[in-house]
Order: C-alpha cells, then structure tokens, then sequence
C-alpha cells in the first residue's frame, strides 16, 4: 500500500474503537507507554476516561479527540496511553498510582517516562482549548517552539470561546479585499460574496486583537473598504465610510478564490488555516508554513492524482472533510 493509504487505513482502524477514545491510536499498558517515552523522548499524553461513559465522555471523544489536527499533534509529539477509569486490573493499578477517581469525567496528564508531570493535572475543562494549551506548553517546554500550524489551532479554539464580531466590508474587487482581510491579526474568518448590489467580504474577526475602526482604517490605506455594513442598532463613529444597513448576504461561488483555483481546495483545513491560506496563495507565497505534515502529506498525494477528488473542501468542517476523504 502506499503511505497515504496506510496513513488512511490507520486512522480508519480508529474509528473502530469507543466513541470516548476519539480517533486517538492509544497505548493501553503503562509499561510499554513508559519504554516508547523512555526510547522517543516524548512526554507520555495519558487519557483517565469513562469507556462506556456518559455524555460529557463520548462528546470529548466525538470532538475534542477526533478533530484530525488533534489526533495528529497528540500522536505526533507524545506517547497517548489510556487507562479506563471504571476498569479493574491494570487500569485500576494506574488510577491508584495517581491518585485518580473512579467513574470519572475525562482527565489529562502529561507526564515523562518516570511519570513526573509536565503540566498541571487537566480535568473539569472538556473544551479542545484546554487540551490544544496543554499539549503547546509541553511542546514549548520540550521543543522549544511551537509549530505555526499547532500556534493557529490554538487561536482558533481560542476564538471559538470569545466573542468574534462580523462585518461585511464593501470594495471593488472581493478577491483582492479577502485576499487583504485574511493575513491580518485578528481576523479569524473571511468569505467573498454580495450585499445590496455591492461586492463585500464578511469578515470574522476577534475585537481584542483589532478593533473595527483599525480594520476599516487598514482596508482603506489599501483601496479595499469603500463602504461597510452594519445593523441599524450599530454605530461606528469614522467619517471616511459610508455606512450602509445590512441586508442577505450572498457567497461567491469562487470565495477564497486563490485556493478556490488551486489543488489546495482539495485539502481540508480549518477556517483560520483557510483564510490565511488564501492570503499567502493570493500573495504569491507557499502556504504549507502554516499546514502540518500530514496535510502537506496529503496535498502532495492530492498534486499527483488530482483526478481523484471531485468536491472541494472550502468552508467544510475540517473533521467532515478529512472523514470524507477516507477511502
């Protein structure tokens, strides 16, 4: 088989196990997680959950160990061990040796080969934030840096736990101004389409990291904001825009253009890695800075038979995109 079908075959195999295992290959012996650590280098990424367990269990399965970005940073950069805390025998050695609950929701450690911690004990937080900042500060402290492609799904979850306003940006030409709008800081999201009879980018962005004046100031200084649009309750205090009330919004057919027209549109990404994609193909520049290995893996199986894929992948959920993609 080749490598992406081996690649491809493994995570399918992990779809055959418990829907509170996520699509995570664990380790179930302790011993043999402490000689892969011991041998790699790598922080052991244990997993104290409830198999079968309630709700709260299967949901940290189905979404927080199943985002593939996930799945590949833990299996990238730790040895992921999981015990189940409702077993007896060695599962219930390992509880006991720290000090874990029975009948629990799920909890995080990161420990090295002679379980010393890493990071603090993660529990009551069921969010993929709170595992994406555990798993970064383990990688900053054993690496020395973080990929650029773990930094941006960090913001992402962060941005999923914030408040993120929107706006739609009118301009000449909505490539151009999506190309612009989604290399900037704070922009978490952009899509090309029409409002009233104008071009206009829907921009998604995190107000703590750039204010809405400092957005439109910035589209101005580059030709691409002539007009914005607001609900009739909203008010910016600029004189250079003409405000105009928000009506439906209509998507291009061709948003993200740049990758709209490249193999990259085949390639699941997440809606932040999506927009500054764009930017960086928009802006001639090589986005694979900015993807992990296993998306450029799959880009470049994707560059050799591009016959093969039929449906693009812009604006789909990454974990449905990268599950529909599995032969």
């Amino acid at each position: 088989m080749t490598s992406l079908t081996l690649l491809f075959a493994d995570l399918l195999s992990a779809q055959n196990q418990a829907i509170e295992l996520g699509k995570v290959h664990w380790i179930r012996s302790i011993q043999t997680a402490q000689r892969h650590a011991k041998s790699s280098g790598k922080p052991i990424l244990i997993l104290f959950q409830e198999v079968p367990g309630c709700l709260t269990c299967q949901n940290y399965g189905s979404e927080v160990l199943s985002h593939p970005l996930m799945v590949e940073a833990i299996e990238s950069y730790f040895v992921p061990l999981a015990i189940f805390n409702n077993k007896g025998g060695s599962d219930r050695e390992v509880l006991e040796i720290f000090k874990e609950p029975s009948w629990n929701n799920p909890v995080v450690r990161i420990v090295s080969h002679d379980l010393t911690e890493w990071t603090n004990r993660l529990s009551s937080n069921y969010s993929s934030l709170g595992l994406i900042e555990k798993i970064n500060t383990t990688i900053l402290k054993t690496k020395g840096k973080i990929p650029e492609w773990l930094q941006l799904l960090e913001e992402e979850f962060k941005s999923q736990n914030r408040e993120i306003d929107k706006v739609y940006i009118g301009m000449p030409c909505f490539w151009s101004g999506e190309k612009h709008y989604g290399a900037l800081v704070g922009v978490m999201a952009t899509r090309a389409g029409f409002m009233a009879g104008a071009e206009v980018v829907e921009v998604q962005f995190d107000p703590s990291k750039i204010s809405l004046e400092k957005l439109i100031e910035n589209g101005q200084a580059f030709g691409q904001a002539n007009k914005i649009f607001l609900p009739t309750n909203q008010k910016i205090f600029m004189n250079s825009i003409i405000v105009k009330p928000i009506s439906e919004f209509k998507a291009d057919t061709e948003s993200k253009y740049y990758i709209y027209n490249s193999l990259y549109r085949f390639l699941p990404m997440t809606r932040l890695q999506s927009s500054r994609t764009n930017s960086l193909l928009g802006n001639l520049q090589c986005p694979d800075q900015i993807l992990s290995p296993r998306q450029i893996h799959l880009l470049e199986k994707i560059k050799q038979n591009p016959s093969k894929y039929k449906h693009h992948c812009i604006e789909q959920d990454i974990q449905e995109a990268w599950r529909n993609l599995i032969p």
